[in-house]
């Protein structure tokens, strides 16, 4: 059964680092890349990041760029979005997805083909 589940979110204050968990199971990392969506309230879900299991590329929007880093850690067939210098507008819930491959048009990270989802976890920054 095909399951991924994050986790690491919580309350930061301004400043601050989070690392987030995507644990996945059923599968193998190995063959599927994954990404790192966000959506806060009232606002349209945003690519944060993907990495490619083809070649291992990583991908970032832009305004995460130079913050926020996606690895992979096979032996765990966990994915990993360590997130620093956080502000205010980095609240909202976290989800990792499972797709083919990362889709990113006109330097957005698009969410395409990906046929799972975590159940997110919830980020806060604020002081």
């Amino acid at each position: 059964q095909v399951q991924l589940v994050e986790s690491g979110g919580g309350l930061v204050q301004p400043g601050g680092s989070l690392r987030l968990s995507c644990v996945a199971s059923g599968f193998s990392l190995d063959h599927y890349s994954i990404g790192w969506f966000r959506q806060a309230p009232g606002k349209e879900r945003e690519g944060v990041s993907c990495l490619a299991n083809s070649d291992g590329s990583t991908y970032y929007a832009d305004s995460v760029k130079g913050r926020f880093t996606i690895s992979r850690d096979n032996a765990k067939n966990t994915v990993y979005l360590q997130m620093n210098s956080l502000s205010p507008v980095d609240t909202a819930v976290y989800s990792c997805g499972r797709a083919r491959w990362c889709t990113v048009r006109n330097g957005i990270i698009r969410p395409t083909a990906y046929d799972y989802w975590g159940q997110g976890t919830q980020v806060t920054v604020s002081s």
